[in-house]
């Protein structure tokens, strides 16, 4: 089978398991306090522009979101999140079970707008029983969107003023960072959403990693205690090494970056080559995340052969699916997934 349904199917790139077996036997200080780790950080903060930042290294994506959640609100306060953010939705409640509402707001591409994020804010301070309902004071953005879609340069930057003149914190998942960044379509650097947000993380697990996120933290009260928070949480990884290791080495000569553009150069292939096909999209992602609407009799054939995901029933006979490509992904695989398109279809 060929897998085209997640980002991390595969385990790691080589050069982190390499770097991994070479270090194996050292010894170093737990917790994330030895010196990969460090110099990782300090890689990070170098990429990011923000020798002032701090980093720290989580094992999983939804241990992060509800760590830096629970670190940022207080016990009445929400995280503003449009209705298909992964807190949402795939995180079985996570910040609400750590005592944080999700906020919901309806958008039509996953993307919240400064817009909708004032008229909450200046809605609940306006209604006189505001202080009976939960207090919104973050919002959360997903980069890119759970349906592939990025912010663009200006609208970063306007959400980031709403939310400063409104006292929100701005917190950036980037699980899929690195895709988001290298896609044709970005215009936003690693070091302009560093100065754009308070708070985001850097998604290892989707974008070559084993597994870890490397979050960074620009506004000097969330610093405050983080690492209080992780542990907690249960993120803190006690040979926090091999998280170090990897994001050493996934931001040594460029390799982040690089892996990501080959991810986003595969799935522009992807899409340009369906689009010649006439095949029509559910969404319009310029990403490593392809949402297509196909017949059930094609996807039924195409299960022999190929697994992807599920998005949601279009009509009486055609589904929409998700199909990603990653740092992994192989030109080969992409070839032979479109050609056996083209001879279902008789083209």
């Amino acid at each position: 089978m060929i897998y085209f349904n997640s980002d991390y199917t595969e385990g790691c790139h080589p050069a982190i398991l390499a770097k991994l077996a070479e270090t194996n036997r050292e010894q170093t200080p737990g917790y994330g306090e030895d010196d990969y780790c460090k110099l990782a950080a300090d890689k990070i903060r170098e990429a990011c522009q923000a020798p002032e930042a701090d980093v720290h290294f989580l094992t999983g994506g939804t241990q992060t979101n509800m760590t830096v959640t629970a670190a940022a609100l207080k016990p009445y306060q929400g995280v503003i999140t449009a209705s298909c953010g992964h807190i949402n939705v795939h995180e079985t409640g996570a910040p609400e079970a750590a005592g944080h509402k999700c906020l919901v707001m309806e958008t039509p591409d996953g993307r919240l707008t400064a817009r909708q994020i004032a008229a909450y804010t200046d809605a609940h301070y306006a209604d006189e029983s505001a202080e009976h309902m939960v207090q919104p004071k973050m919002v959360y953005l997903s980069y890119p969107t759970e349906t592939g879609t990025i912010y663009k340069k200006e609208e970063l930057r306007e959400i980031s003023r709403v939310c400063r003149e409104r006292g929100l914190f701005l917190f950036l998942d980037g699980a899929r960072l690195g895709y988001g960044l290298m896609c044709r379509e970005n215009d936003l650097t690693l070091a302009e959403i560093a100065e754009y947000t308070d708070i985001f993380y850097i998604g290892g697990t989707k974008v070559g990693a084993l597994f870890g996120e490397a979050v960074v933290i620009t506004r000097e009260e969330l610093k405050v205690d983080f690492r209080y928070h992780i542990k907690q949480r249960g993120a803190m990884l006690a040979k926090g090494r091999l998280l170090g290791i990897q994001f050493l080495t996934l931001f040594e000569d460029n390799r982040y970056f690089e892996i990501s553009a080959h991810a986003a150069r595969l799935a522009e292939k992807l899409k340009e080559e369906l689009i010649k096909m006439n095949i029509p999209f559910y969404s319009d992602s310029p990403t490593n995340q392809q949402f297509v609407i196909l017949p059930d009799a094609l996807l039924e054939q195409l299960k022999k052969t190929y697994v992807f995901s599920h998005v949601a029933r279009v009509d009486g006979t055609h589904s929409a699916v998700r199909l990603c490509t990653s740092w992994a992904t192989r030109e080969e695989d992409v070839d032979q997934l479109l050609a056996d398109i083209r001879g279902l279809l008789g083209l």
